[in-house]
C-alpha cells in the first residue's frame, strides 16, 4: 500500500483502484479491514479552573503541529493520513452567526453538529440532510439552520480532494429546555438513529464528526500544520474552550480516510487494541442485556453499539461514549475498558475492589494504547495495563495541564511549569471541568473508589477454589501400550514429548524456542491435531515489544469468569454475582463443582459424534 501511494496517480483514480483492489482481495480472503490498526501522536490541554481561554484553544493547535513528525505525508507533500482537533464549543461565535442570519438565539446552550456529506451524490446528500432534520424535529428541538464550514482547500493534496467530502454543520435550539447532560443524551440517540437510517438506505458516504451541545471536533485528511488553514473557524478569537484534545493519525497499515481521521467522538488514541475480535464480539453478547435508566425503551437505538466496519479506535470510542451516556463519567469509563493490573503488592484495598467490580462488568480493552477523552464534564487522559505508549503531561502556573505524547510540544519557560510526570501502565489523571481540580493518579482511583460501596458489592465473587473439595481425585495409572494409545489418539507426538511436556515436567517452565513457529494452522494441517491447536492468541504487528515473562505475570491472567454477562450499564452489587475460575482448564473434580455450583444457569451440550 505505501508504495502504492508514491506512484503518482491522480487523487481520484488512486482512491478508486486502491477501493477495487481491497475489494478483490477482501473476496480472495487475502485482506479483511477488521485487520487494521494504527499508531499515532495524542494530547490534550485542559485549564484546571475549567474556564474558557483562547490561549487553550491556541496551544492545542501549537501542540497538535508539533507531532506533525508522528503522521506519514503522500508523495504529493500534502495528503497526510488525518489529524484534528476537539474543543468546546464557542457559543458566542454561533449565536453571533445565528443572528446574522435573521434568526433570534435562545438564551440557552445550543448544539452544533458537525457532518460529513457525499460531495458528488447530490440527490444522496440532500437526502442525508432531510434525515437529520426529521430525526432532530421528531425528538422535539428547533433548527435554526445549516451553515456551510469555510474551508480552504488549496492547502490540502489532490488525493485528499479528490475523496473531500461536503462539510457542513447544523445548529440546533435546545427548545425543550433541558439541562445539558440530557440534551447530550438526546443528541446522542438522535445521532444513532440517523445513522442507522442511512445506512439501512445504503449511504455510506455520510459521517457525523460530532453532535453536541458541549463540544465540536474539527478534523481531515491533511497534515496537521494544515488545520487552522484549511479551516479558518479556529482562527477567530471567538473560539475559547477550557479544554482542547488533539490527534494526528499515522495510519501504518490502514488507508486513510476523512472519516477515520480523528478525534473521535469522545476520545483520541494512540496504539492499537489487541484484543479487538474479543471485545467486539463480548459487546454483541452485552448487547442482548443492554438497559438504562437514563436511555429507558431507547436503548434499542443505539444497537448495534460497534459499527460494522469500525477501526480499533472507532469501536473503543463508541463503548466508551455509550458507556458515558448511559450515566459512567469519563474516568470511570476508562477504569472500565483499560484497568490497571491488579491486585499488586501494596495496592489499597478499595482499589482492588473497584477494580475487581470492573473486572465482573466487562471485559478490559487492551493495548498498547494511551487516550485522552472527554464527556463534556471530565477530561481524561490514560493508559492501558500494558503501557507501552508514552504520555506525559506538564502543568503551568497559571493553571493549564499540557499531556501528550512527548515533552515540549509546547514551547514554556522552565520557571511557569509546577509539576512534569508520566501517565503510568493503568494509571489515569484528569481534571474535572466543573469543581476547576486537577487528580493525580492515586487521587483520581480514590474518588472513583468513594463513589460505590465496591468493598461490599465485590464479596459476591466467588472463586471455585474457595469451596471445591482439595482432595485430589485418584490418579489413573496406564501401562506403556495403553498410554501410547491414549497419547496417540489425542494428537501427541514424540516431538511434543521431548521438546515440550519433557522440560515442563523437569523444570516446571514454558519451553522456549528461537527458531519461531512454523507449524500450519489446525485446519490446514494433514496431521490430527490437539484441541488447543485450533485456539490462537492473535496481537496486532505494529511496533509491539514481545510480551517478556515479567510483564506477562503483571498484566496477564488466565482466570475466567462465569455468569458475568449482566447489564453493562447498571452500576450495582447484581453485576459482581459471578465464579472465578484460576484457569479455564479444569479437572474432572473442578468441572463437577462448578456444574454443581451453578446449578439450572448451565446446560450441557453434547459436543461427540458417533464413531
Amino acid at each position: 500500500m505505501n508504495d502504492d501511494r508514491c506512484r503518482g496517480e491522480s487523487g481520484a483514480a488512486f482512491v478508486e483502484n486502491w477501493r477495487k483492489r481491497a475489494v478483490q482481495l477482501a473476496r480472495s480472503g487475502l485482506y479483511d479491514p477488521a485487520h487494521e490498526h494504527e499508531a499515532c501522536g495524542i494530547g490534550l490541554i485542559a485549564a484546571v479552573d475549567g474556564k474558557p481561554r483562547r490561549s487553550v484553544v491556541e496551544a492545542g493547535i501549537k501542540a497538535l503541529k508539533a507531532v506533525w513528525h508522528r503522521g506519514a505525508v503522500d508523495a504529493d507533500g500534502k495528503t497526510g493520513d488525518g489529524a484534528g482537533i476537539h474543543v468546546q464549543i464557542p457559543q458566542d461565535f454561533f449565536k453571533g452567526h445565528i443572528a446574522r442570519t435573521g434568526h433570534e438565539p435562545s438564551e440557552g446552550r445550543l448544539a452544533v453538529g458537525t457532518v460529513f456529506l457525499p460531495k458528488a451524490d447530490f440527490s444522496a446528500q440532500e437526502r442525508c440532510r432531510e434525515v437529520v432534520e426529521t430525526e432532530i424535529l421528531n425528538s422535539g428541538y428547533r433548527i435554526y439552520g445549516w451553515r456551510q464550514v469555510p474551508i480552504d482547500t488549496s492547502v490540502i493534496g489532490e488525493k485528499a480532494n479528490a475523496t473531500r467530502p461536503e462539510i457542513e454543520q447544523v445548529m440546533i435550539d435546545n427548545r425543550r429546555d433541558i439541562d445539558d447532560a440530557e440534551f447530550e443524551r438526546d443528541l446522542y440517540l438522535i445521532r444513532r438513529r440517523i445513522e442507522r437510517r442511512l445506512l439501512q438506505e445504503q449511504i455510506t458516504d455520510f459521517y457525523v464528526c460530532s453532535l453536541s451541545c458541549r463540544s465540536l471536533i474539527y478534523k481531515g485528511m491533511f497534515l496537521a500544520e494544515q488545520l487552522t488553514a484549511f479551516y479558518p473557524d479556529l482562527s477567530d478569537q471567538r473560539f475559547t474552550s477550557n479544554f482542547a484534545i488533539y490527534h494526528q493519525r499515522y495510519s501504518t497499515n490502514t488507508f486513510p480516510t476523512w472519516r477515520m481521521a480523528q478525534p473521535f467522538r469522545l476520545l483520541a488514541h494512540n496504539g492499537e487494541i489487541n484484543t479487538l475480535r474479543g471485545n467486539v464480539n463480548w459487546m454483541k453478547s452485552h448487547e442482548m442485556r443492554l438497559a438504562s435508566d437514563f436511555l429507558g425503551e431507547r436503548a434499542e437505538d443505539i444497537k448495534p453499539i460497534i459499527q460494522p466496519g469500525s477501526s480499533d479506535s472507532a469501536a473503543l470510542d463508541a463503548v466508551y461514549e455509550a458507556l458515558v451516556m448511559a450515566g459512567r463519567s469519563a474516568p470511570m469509563a476508562k477504569v472500565l475498558m483499560m484497568p490497571d493490573s491488579w491486585p499488586r503488592p501494596a495496592m489499597p484495598p478499595a482499589h482492588q475492589a473497584l477494580y475487581s467490580y470492573a473486572n465482573g462488568v466487562m471485559e478490559p480493552w487492551d493495548g498498547p494504547a494511551a487516550v485522552t477523552a472527554t464527556d463534556g464534564r471530565w477530561v481524561v487522559a490514560g493508559m492501558d495495563r500494558n503501557g507501552l505508549r508514552p504520555l506525559r503531561y506538564t502543568v503551568t502556573d497559571d493553571g493549564v495541564l499540557i499531556v501528550g505524547s512527548e515533552a515540549g510540544m509546547v514551547p514554556l519557560p522552565e520557571p511557569d511549569l509546577v509539576e512534569k510526570g508520566r501517565v503510568g501502565p493503568g494509571q489515569m489523571i484528569a481534571v474535572d471541568l466543573d469543581q476547576g481540580r486537577f487528580f493525580r493518579g492515586d487521587e483520581l482511583v480514590d474518588h472513583l473508589s468513594a463513589s460505590n460501596p465496591y468493598e461490599e458489592w465485590v464479596r459476591g465473587i466467588v472463586a471455585l477454589d474457595d469451596f471445591i473439595d482439595v482432595e485430589p481425585s485418584p490418579r489413573p495409572s496406564y501401562g506403556e501400550q495403553d498410554l501410547r494409545r491414549r497419547l496417540m489418539a489425542c494428537g501427541y507426538s514424540s516431538e511434543d514429548l521431548e521438546l515440550i511436556l519433557h522440560p515442563m515436567a523437569d523444570e516446571g517452565k514454558e519451553p522456549t524456542g528461537s527458531m519461531g513457529d512454523d507449524t500450519p494452522l489446525a485446519v490446514l494441517s494433514g496431521h490430527h491435531r490437539q484441541l488447543h491447536h485450533y485456539f490462537r492468541q492473535v496481537f496486532s504487528q505494529v511496533t509491539n515489544p514481545p510480551i517478556d515473562s515479567l510483564r506477562e505475570r503483571r498484566v496477564m491472567t488466565l482466570k475466567t469468569r462465569l455468569g458475568n454477562l449482566s447489564n453493562v450499564f447498571d452500576e450495582d452489587r447484581s453485576q459482581t454475582d459471578i465464579l472465578v475460575l484460576e484457569s479455564p482448564v479444569l479437572s474432572s473434580s473442578e468441572f463437577d463443582a462448578m456444574v454443581a455450583y451453578m446449578e439450572d444457569s448451565v446446560a450441557v451440550i453434547d459436543a461427540t459424534f458417533d464413531v
